[in-house]
Order: structure tokens, then C-alpha cells, then sequence
């Protein structure tokens, strides 16, 4: 079909679903209070770095597997020198990076990951625990599946925990190396250096780690919030959307189309809903049009006051 027209149609500002059902949005009181926006960003931090300090601690070091980035290059140093604290090691290495990113950084994700690269040395410094289990995949999973949660939450604040975020802004800003170049690098060199110190089956299970924890870091930081795209051609097209609108309390794009064999003019109803509101969605469009054509699509990130799901780094 050839896109012609479109027009996009909001629900009233009273009638966000999320305000109908939730009262006042995180988000909402977020930004009206700054004193809780920097405790809210300070507890994701400290939550994050304690539950990867746990992971780190309590599986990978205990089985002697490395991790991504800096943690994996302060765990390298570590297995090489066993009297030097983890903590330190990586607090060590990050103030470099702090004093070159100082002005390449914006100024607020600069001052939250000084504040999450201190909570995380500290961590790793003070933690001590064992979880680890006798099955090394077994290991490598449950290591993965908190390190990732860990790393989602971090995420999820202004800040990081310093260490490769940084490295990346620097390297993009002084050298144009895309941001994912330099996490794929360091990902690379660390798996190489645990082929060499360690063997390659202890590589084999890093990389076990490596794959579970990028899952569920995913997961924390988007998958809950996932939003689908979704296309709707059908002759009752009006009464669909005004159901969107009003039940769904979704925005709605009309686009204008034809058909590429009969040359029919269609309407085409565009519109981004929640994961959750799908399997509704569905059922409303079958009871009033058994015979509409629906495409449901997958999208990385949704920008957008109601709707959106960025992340806010």
C-alpha cells in the first residue's frame, strides 16, 4: 500500500489509562520532586550494585569466571593479584576514566555514576557470600540472571557504574567509535583473557554468563514496559479506533492507503499499545470485524509522554 495522509488522534489529558488506574504515575512525581528523583536514582544505584556485587562475588569469583567490561578486566587483576580487593581494584581503574570523561559527559549521568561507581566498589569490597552451586552451567545461569537484574536496575537510573559507559562516551566523542563497538570490544578482549588465564571452558562458561545477564538486563530495563506496534486495515475502521480511543484510552494514527492490486482506497489504523493491553486489543477488533487485517510488530523504543518506554540514559 502507498502511505498518503495521515492524522493522529490523542485521548483527552485526563484520560491516560495509566492515571485512571494508578493515580499519580512514578514518573509524574518524579519530576515534580527533585529531592525524590535523586533518592529514587540513588536507590536504583545502591540496589543494582548489591545485587551485582552479590552475583560477582557469591558466583564468579567462587568459580573463577570473568565478567563484561571492567568488572571483567578488576576480576582478571584480581585471580593475577588475590590481595588486592575487588572494590579496590575497580575504583582503581575507573578514576582515570572519570578525569578524562569530566567534560565529555553530560553533567548529570557524569555526577550519578561517580555516585554508582563508589557504591559499586564498595560493594564488591564489603560483600562476601557463596551462592555458587556445584554444576558450573548452573553457576554461569544463576550468575547471569542476577548480574543482569543488578545491571538493570542501575540502568534504569541517570547514572551507571561507571567503566565501560563511560569509556564508550569518551572513545565516541574523541575517536566517532559507535557506542556498541566498544562494549563489543571489551566483551571480546575479556573472553580471549579468559581462554588464556583461565581455559577455554572457563571462556565457554563466561560466555554463558555473558548472554543470561544481557537477557535479563534487557528484561529489567524494557521488558516490562514493552510497547507493540500494531496495524489495522478493516471497512469498520471508524468504530475500531474510536474504541481505542475511548476504551483503551490509546493515540490513534489514520493513514490513508491504497491497494496494490484492486487500487481500493483503505484506512489504516496505527497505534502503540502496552504488551499487556494486546491480547484485548485483539479480541474487541474480532467482535466487530471477524475479517480485519491486523499486524502486530515488535518496537526497540517507544519515545512519548503516555506511551513511551526509553529508558532515561
Amino acid at each position: 500500500m502507498t502511505l498518503q495522509q495521515a492524522k493522529r488522534e490523542q485521548p483527552p489529558e485526563g484520560n491516560n489509562m495509566a492515571e485512571k488506574d494508578h493515580g499519580i504515575s512514578i514518573s509524574h512525581l518524579l519530576r515534580s520532586s527533585p529531592v525524590v528523583q535523586i533518592l529514587w536514582n540513588v536507590l536504583l544505584l545502591l540496589a543494582g550494585s548489591i545485587v551485582c556485587a552479590v552475583a560477582v562475588n557469591g558466583i564468579l569469583v567462587p568459580q573463577h569466571f570473568l565478567s563484561a567490561g571492567f568488572t571483567g578486566a578488576s576480576l582478571i587483576i584480581h585471580y593475577l593479584i588475590p590481595s588486592v580487593s575487588l572494590g579496590v581494584i575497580y575504583f582503581l581503574i575507573n578514576i582515570p576514566l572519570f578525569l578524562a570523561g569530566w567534560s565529555m559527559v553530560g553533567r548529570r549521568f557524569f555526577f550519578y555514576s561517580i555516585v554508582g561507581m563508589a557504591i559499586y566498589s564498595l560493594a564488591l569490597a564489603l560483600i562476601e557470600v557463596d551462592i555458587s552451586v556445584d554444576n558450573k552451567i548452573l553457576s554461569a545461569l544463576l550468575a547471569g540472571i542476577i548480574n543482569g537484574v543488578g545491571s538493570g536496575l542501575i540502568l534504569r537510573s541517570y547514572g551507571s557504574a561507571g567503566g565501560t559507559d563511560i569509556l564508550a562516551v569518551i572513545l565516541q566523542k574523541t575517536m566517532s567509535i559507535r557506542l556498541g563497538s566498544t562494549s563489543l570490544a571489551l566483551n571480546c578482549i575479556v573472553l580471549v583473557a579468559a581462554s588464556l588465564l583461565i581455559s577455554l571452558e572457563g571462556a565457554l562458561y563466561t560466555l554463558i554468563f555473558l548472554y543470561v545477564s544481557i537477557y535479563f538486563m534487557d528484561l529489567v530495563v524494557v521488558g516490562f514496559s514493552k510497547r507493540k506496534a500494531v496495524l489495522i486495515i478493516s471497512d469498520h475502521w471508524e468504530k475500531i479506533s474510536q474504541e481505542i480511543l475511548k476504551k483503551d484510552r490509546r493515540g490513534v494514527t489514520v493513514i490513508e492507503g491504497s491497494g496494490g492490486y484492486k487500487k481500493e482506497n483503505k484506512q489504516i489504523i496505527y497505534s502503540i499499545i502496552t504488551f499487556q493491553d494486546l491480547p484485548q486489543l485483539k479480541r474487541m477488533i474480532s467482535e466487530i470485524d471477524p475479517n480485519a487485517f491486523v499486524v502486530v510488530m515488535d518496537t526497540l523504543e517507544v519515545m512519548g509522554a503516555r506511551i513511551g518506554n526509553q529508558p532515561h540514559w
